[in-house]
C-alpha cells in the first residue's frame, strides 16, 4: 500500500496519478488524511494522560513519606482514573488504526510515468514483436482436439474428479509439463535465480502482504476452517519469505524462481474464451521473483523482461510484449508488461506472462526493508515478479503451432527433457 507520509506530502499528486488507472480518489484520500488526524489526536490525548499519570506516580510516594495522606490518596484516586481514561483512549486509538488501515488498502499502487492512458486492454501499447507465424497444414485443429487425439489431456476426466478447470494430464502430455517446468526452472537457476520450493497454501498475513487480500473479486480458494487460502502464484509465498525481514543493500538483489501449481476462482469467466487450456481453476507455472533497491527496480524489470523473451524465443513461438494501459493494470502493479504468444488454429494472442514492478507497494505491506551502509534508518525495498512461464497457454500454442501429418513436433531446447521428437 502506499505509505501514509507519502499520502500527506502529495495528496494532489496521488488522486492526480490514479486518474490514469481510471480511479477516483479525492474522497478517499480525503478520509484517510481525515483518519490520520484523528489518529494523531488521539495519540496526543493519550500521550498528554501518560505524562500526568506518570507526574502523579513520582508524587504519591513522596506525599505519604511527608505524611500528608489525603492528598497521596488524592493523587492514587487521580491516577486511578487517568489509567481508565488512558485504556480507553488505545482502545479508540486502536479503533482508529484499523480504520486507517482500512481506508489505505482501497487505494491502488500509482502508476509508473511510463504507463499509457486507458480503459481496457484496447488501448495497450505493443512495445515489440518476434518470432515467425507458423504455416499450418491443412485442417488443422485446435488444442484441445489435438490434446484429445493424442490422449494428452482429459478434460472430461477432470470434470468428473473436481470440476471443469481442472484437466487431467496424460501419457506424453504430462510429461510434456515436467519437461517445460525443468526447462524454466533451469533457465532461472541459470539466470541467477535461486530455486525455492514454497507451500502451496498461505495463510491471512502472506495474501495481505503481496495484495491478494483483501480479495476484492473471490477470486482466491479460500479453507474456511484453518482461514487458509490456495495461492494464486508463486509470488505470494516466495515473496513473503522477506516479510518483516530487513535486509543490507549488500543483499540486493534478492532472486528467487520457483514452480508451483495456482488455483484461481476466475469468477465471472465464460465462453469461447474459457475453452480447453485458455482458462482454469488449476494450472502449473513457474515464477520469477525479485527484492531490489529502489534505484535499479526499473533496470531489473528491464533484464526480468528480457529473460522472459528469451524463453519464448527458444520455444520458437511467435509472440508480443505488450505495455499495459492504466485500466488494466493490476491493483498492486507501477508497471506491467504483458507477453503473448499467437496460438494459429485458435488465429488468436493467449497472454502467458506478466512481469511487474511493484516498487514500495507490496513491501511497505510486508514491512520488508533493507538498511544501507552507514545510514540508521531503513528502506522500503522494492519488489518484482513475472511469469516464467504459466504453461496452460504456453502447451496450447506449441501444440496448435507445431501439429504436422506426422504428428506434433516438439522444440529442439525441450528434447533434452522430453525425449520425444514427435508427440504422435
Amino acid at each position: 500500500m502506499l505509505t501514509l507520509q507519502f499520502i500527506r506530502e502529495n495528496a494532489e499528486f496521488v488522486v492526480d496519478r490514479l486518474k490514469i488507472k481510471n480511479f477516483d480518489a479525492s474522497g478517499l484520500v480525503e478520509q484517510v488524511l481525515a483518519a490520520d488526524n484523528e489518529r494523531r489526536t488521539l495519540q496526543t490525548r493519550t500521550d498528554q494522560k501518560q505524562g500526568e499519570m506518570n507526574n502523579l506516580s513520582r508524587q504519591i510516594g513522596q506525599l505519604f513519606k511527608e505524611g500528608k495522606q489525603d492528598e497521596g490518596n488524592q493523587a492514587k484516586e487521580k491516577t486511578s482514573q487517568l489509567k481508565e481514561e488512558i485504556k480507553h483512549l488505545s482502545q479508540q486509538f486502536s479503533e482508529s488504526e484499523k480504520k486507517l488501515t482500512t481506508l489505505l488498502v482501497q487505494l491502488p499502487n500509482l502508476p509508473y510515468k511510463d504507463v499509457p492512458a486507458g480503459t481496457s486492454e484496447k488501448d495497450n501499447e505493443i512495445v515489440r514483436e518476434g518470432g515467425k507465424m507458423p504455416n499450418l497444414i491443412d485442417n488443422a485443429l485446435p488444442h484441445w482436439d489435438l490434446a484429445t487425439n493424442y490422449n494428452l489431456i482429459d478434460f472430461e476426466l477432470g470434470n468428473k474428479i473436481t470440476g471443469a478447470g481442472f484437466p487431467v494430464y496424460k501419457g506424453k502430455g504430462a510429461r510434456l509439463q515436467r519437461a517445460l517446468i525443468n526447462f524454466f526452472l533451469e533457465q532461472n537457476v541459470v539466470a541467477g535465480y535461486t530455486e525455492i520450493l514454497p507451500p502451496f497454501i498461505v495463510n491471512e498475513s502472506s495474501g495481505f502482504g503481496t495484495g491478494q487480500l483483501p480479495d476484492k473479486e473471490g477470486q482466491m480458494y479460500h479453507v474456511t476452517d484453518d482461514n487458509l487460502y490456495l495461492i494464486p502464484t508463486a509470488e505470494v509465498p516466495v515473496t513473503n519469505i522477506y516479510r518483516d525481514v530487513i535486509l543490507s543493500a549488500n543483499d540486493l538483489p534478492v532472486k528467487n524462481t520457483a514452480y508451483t501449481p495456482c488455483f484461481r476462482r476466475e469468477a465471472g469467466s465464460y465462453g469461447k474464451d474459457v475453452r480447453g487450456l485458455n482458462r482454469l481453476h488449476q494450472f502449473d507455472k513457474v515464477e520469477i521473483v525479485q527484492i531490489q533497491h529502489p534505484d535499479k527496480s526499473y533496470e531489473s524489470l528491464n533484464e526480468m523482461v528480457d529473460h522472459v523473451e528469451s524463453l519464448i524465443q527458444m520455444l520458437e513461438l511467435p509472440y508480443r510484449i505488450v505495455k499495459l494501459c492504466g485500466g488494466d493494470m493490476s491493483f498492486t502493479s507501477a508497471l506491467t508488461y504483458d507477453f503473448e504468444v499467437y496460438a494459429a488454429a485458435q488465429k488468436k494472442w493467449l497472454e502467458v506472462s506478466s512481469v511487474s514492478n511493484f516498487e514500495s507497494y507490496q513491501a511497505n505491506r510486508l514491512k520488508l526493508r533493507f538498511k544501507e551502509d552507514n545510514q540508521k534508518k531503513n528502506v522500503l525495498a522494492h519488489t518484482l515478479n513475472g511469469s516464467s512461464l504459466a504453461l496452460p497457454r504456453i502447451v496450447a500454442a506449441l501444440l496448435e503451432n507445431n501439429q504436422t501429418a506426422e504428428g506434433i513436433r516438439v522444440p529442439n531446447v525441450l528434447k533434452p527433457f522430453f525425449n520425444f521428437e514427435f508427440i504422435d
